[in-house]
C-alpha cells in the first residue's frame, strides 16, 4: 500500500476537521456577535451555510479520487476515498469518546 496515499488521506480527514471545527466555533460566537434574532435570514444563512458546507467538504474527501479513477489509478482511488472515510470514522470516534467521558 502506498504510504503517500494513506497519508494524502489523513491529510484530507484533518482537512474537513479542521472545516467543522471553524464552523462550530463562528456558530458557537454567532449570537454574541449578531444578537438573538428571529428573522427570515437566519434560515437563509444557515441553509447556505450547509450547502456550501457540503460542497467543500466534498470537495475535500472526493476531488482526488474522482481525479484518480478518471486518469486510470483506480485502486489507488478507492484506497484514497476509503482511507479518508476510515480516518474521519477514527476521529468521530474520538470526539464521541470525549463526549462521553466530559458528560458522566
Amino acid at each position: 500500500m502506498n504510504k503517500a496515499i494513506i497519508m494524502r488521506s489523513l491529510a484530507s480527514a484533518l482537512a474537513v476537521f479542521a472545516y467543522v471545527l471553524l464552523i462550530v466555533l463562528f456558530l458557537s460566537n454567532a449570537g454574541d456577535r449578531f444578537g438573538e434574532s428571529e428573522e427570515l435570514l437566519i434560515p437563509v444563512f444557515m441553509l447556505l451555510l450547509f450547502i456550501i458546507s457540503a460542497t467543500i467538504t466534498g470537495l475535500l474527501v472526493l476531488a482526488k479520487p474522482i481525479h484518480l479513477y478518471i486518469t486510470g489509478f483506480k485502486r489507488d482511488a478507492f484506497i484514497l476515498l476509503f482511507g479518508t472515510l476510515g480516518w474521519l470514522m477514527l476521529l468521530l470516534i474520538v470526539v464521541a469518546l470525549v463526549l462521553f467521558r466530559t458528560t458522566q
